[in-house]
């Protein structure tokens, strides 16, 4: 129990750091492995056994038009997500073992600084040898 107060308690300082938000209680929780026909009606309806829920975001490819295999279920109350978690982390659902975690801030939490791959571009670097540095001191 401790562990996961320490988790919610990180998420919150998460949100007000990166979001520039006062504290507020983390109460989304982010659904792992689900399978590809579950609906967002089918988790409406296993996930309310433990409080009311505020939304249900089943993740969809657009590409391919199928829902992808995980979901954000966000609770009205922090202690209705603490006993979600605790509950139906590592449970099997339509014969699917799914993981449970709290969600974190996504799109701001690189703010703006770019992914590279590959390797570095290689800088042209001017010979040195000839001139001589003009240092005042």
């Amino acid at each position: 129990m401790l562990v996961l107060w320490y988790r919610l308690r990180f998420a919150n300082a998460q949100l007000s750091t990166h979001l520039g938000v006062s504290r507020r209680p983390a109460s989304k929780l982010l659904f792992l492995d689900l399978g590809h026909s579950i609906s967002e009606a089918t988790l409406q309806k296993e996930f309310s056994d433990f409080g009311e829920i505020a939304e249900v975001k089943l993740v969809k490819d657009e590409a391919i038009k199928r829902s992808k295999p995980y979901a954000f279920i966000q609770y009205t109350s922090q202690d209705d997500a603490i006993l979600a978690l605790e509950n139906m982390d590592h449970k099997t659902i339509d014969g699917r073992l799914i993981f449970v975690d709290l969600a974190k801030p996504g799109k701001d939490r690189f703010r703006g600084n770019l992914k590279t791959c590959g390797p570095p571009k290689k800088q042209h670097v001017q010979d040195t040898q000839d001139e001589v540095a003009d240092c005042w001191y």
